[in-house]
């Protein structure tokens, strides 16, 4: 920890931060800057400030710190600005020289050595899910809770999802067999899928085998790593990575899918460019990257899924399309063409899909409030198409519009696109 170390960070992103032509074209799409109104809630105000930061004119100050972390890392600021700077990337090398300034934030640095022990977060998560309901309290008609009593970190009003009493990995031998497999797929479940939302990893299972795939889920896969390198960890986010490519290239695996757009932009983005320096670690990572991809693009563009076999779900469902699918992976088509191939289903796009809905990772938790408006304009653009679903393909995406959908007391529910997908093929063989 040294402001050394941290200029060298800044040092290295110089060029890049004078690329910004300071247009301001960030702030009409920046969903913070909407809500806040301020400069230093821009990219641009933000990149200014890095740029300070490194000339010397300011300091790597606490207020340095909490301004970097107030940026959802939405994408949406790269995509409009006209001189291609990637402002969401500088940002969070921003974060990287605060922690290595000042060091990482205290709960954060534990949560982050809690991670890193992968049998001891299994542990202790599985032990959360068995006595969760100790400490929240269901809710009727959606995968919902809220909490008993308050808790910290966690705001008091604040709607969460319950953990699974049995993890997902649990529930399943490591290779699901199929007869006569055409492929042999490995599934990255992710954090989320594997101790939260059971079900949508249920309907990846249920759907893949639909399509003659033998699904293997390997035991020792541990999270993507995407969380603490968006904290300004990358050498413990090289950990994770290091990790599960190992892991993942101990199998003889046609294809690996996942069905969260950060996990999969994990793999096919970030693995190998934080492997830069390591040649060897980034074939790896680059040869994983070339065959890995998310549930519905892997479905659409790679198995051609069967649509002979779809029985009806009657229902109509919208899209909200989460921000590293939109402006990470550029992966928004393929989730409606599953949609659309199913009988019974009315599609019925809302006015803005590709909004950030707030959720932002950990985003949510340090900045709830603010999470909160920003989100409120995605529910109302929810409310506006009178659906009956909202379907994405992002956990946590989920668990913020249902939060969302609850305290704006509206009836919809959020579901991942694969599980209506496995709705259909369940109808299918009901006949």
């Amino acid at each position: 920890m040294s402001e050394t170390d941290a200029k060298q960070v800044l040092a290295q992103i110089s060029d890049a931060l004078a690329n910004c032509m300071k247009c301001g074209n960030c702030m009409e799409v920046c969903p913070v800057y909407k809500e806040l109104k301020t400069e230093t809630g821009v990219a641009r105000g933000k990149l200014a400030l890095l740029d300070a930061v490194n000339n010397g004119q300011l300091g790597f100050t606490d207020r340095f710190a909490k301004l970097m972390t107030i940026c959802t890392s939405c994408k949406s600021c790269a995509m409009k600005c006209p001189c291609g700077v990637k402002a969401d990337e500088l940002i969070v090398r921003g974060r990287e020289a605060a922690v290595r300034a000042r060091g990482q934030h205290p709960v954060k640095k534990a949560v982050f050595t809690f991670l890193k022990n992968r049998a001891l977060f299994d542990l202790s998560m599985r032990m959360a899910g068995l006595f969760g309901p100790l400490a929240f309290k269901k809710l009727p008609g959606r995968l919902a809770t809220i909490a008993r009593f308050p808790m910290p970190g966690l705001d008091r009003k604040r709607i969460t999802a319950p953990l699974a009493t049995t993890p997902l990995r649990s529930q399943y031998p490591e290779t699901v067999k199929v007869d006569k497999p055409k492929l042999r797929v490995g599934f990255f479940t992710g954090c989320v899928v594997n101790y939260i939302y059971t079900d949508i990893g249920q309907s990846v299972i249920n759907v893949l085998k639909a399509n003659d795939a033998e699904v293997v889920l390997p035991r020792l896969q541990h999270c993507c790593g995407i969380p603490v390198y968006m904290n300004g960890e990358p050498d413990l986010a090289r950990v994770f990575a290091k990790h599960n490519i190992e892991t993942f290239a101990s199998y003889n695996l046609d294809y690996i899918v996942t069905p969260c757009a950060t996990c999969t932009e994990a793999w096919k983005l970030e693995y190998p460019e934080l492997f830069h320096a390591d040649p060897a670690m980034r074939t790896r990572a680059e040869n994983l990257a070339k065959k890995t991809y998310e549930i519905s693009e892997f479905l659409v563009d790679i198995v051609k899924f069967r649509r002979d076999n779809l029985g009806e779900v009657k229902a109509t469902v919208t899209m909200h399309d989460p921000c590293h699918m939109a402006r990470g992976i550029k992966v928004t088509s393929q989730p409606r063409e599953v949609l659309q191939a199913i009988p019974g289903l009315t599609f019925v796009e809302m006015k803005e899909p590709a909004r950030c809905c707030g959720a932002g990772g950990s985003f949510s938790l340090a900045h709830y409030e603010l999470s909160r408006k920003i989100n409120d304009r995605k529910v109302a653009d929810i409310a506006a198409t009178d659906a009956d679903l909202v379907a994405t393909s992002c956990g946590l995406c989920r668990m913020h519009i249902i939060d969302g959908l609850v305290q704006n007391n509206l009836r919809q529910d959020a579901v991942h696109t694969i599980q209506l997908l496995d709705k259909a093929y369940q109808a299918g063989q009901q006949g």
